[in-house]
């Protein structure tokens, strides 16, 4: 009978989030599915309910994180980039990278870091790379600083 429940609160999340059309749509639905797999791997059929709904949450976030133009640009700039962002995942130095290059702010890049989790422990190499890719400063002593 709880399965019968979990399943029928993710069907209805995710039949709520696919008529969206917005970056917060697709990352709800896609943080939603992910959580709740999750959790229910983890915790049966009342994690699946927690891990679901804390991953529509967390998805929606991150994918409101980008408006409608910063999202176009990416995608044309880094589909790979676009779709890492879409789905929550750590961001890698190429990413930063696109990021900037499709003309995503300082303070949006520092932002997703935070919400996609992202980590990094840079090399000399590697910021070199971002400065000669003209990533800020700001963000490169944020990454070092994560």
């Amino acid at each position: 009978m709880k399965h019968s429940a979990v399943i029928l609160s993710c069907a209805v999340a995710l039949s709520l989030c696919t008529g969206c059309q917005s970056k917060a749509g697709t990352g709800a639905l896609v943080g939603g599915g992910l959580g709740a797999g999750a959790g229910a791997l983890i915790g049966g059929g009342q994690g699946a309910l927690i891990g679901g709904a804390i991953g529509v949450i967390g998805g929606g976030l991150i994918g409101a994180a980008l408006d409608e133009q910063d999202a176009e640009n990416l995608q044309r700039e880094s589909p790979r980039t676009y779709h890492r962002v879409d789905n929550g995942e750590e961001l890698s130095v190429n990413d930063i990278i696109s990021l900037h290059r499709a003309h995503v702010s300082d303070a949006k890049i520092i932002e997703l870091i935070d919400k996609t989790g992202s980590s990094y422990r840079l090399n000399t190499y590697q910021i070199d790379r971002l400065k000669k890719a003209g990533v800020s400063d700001t963000v490169i002593n944020y990454m070092m600083n994560t």
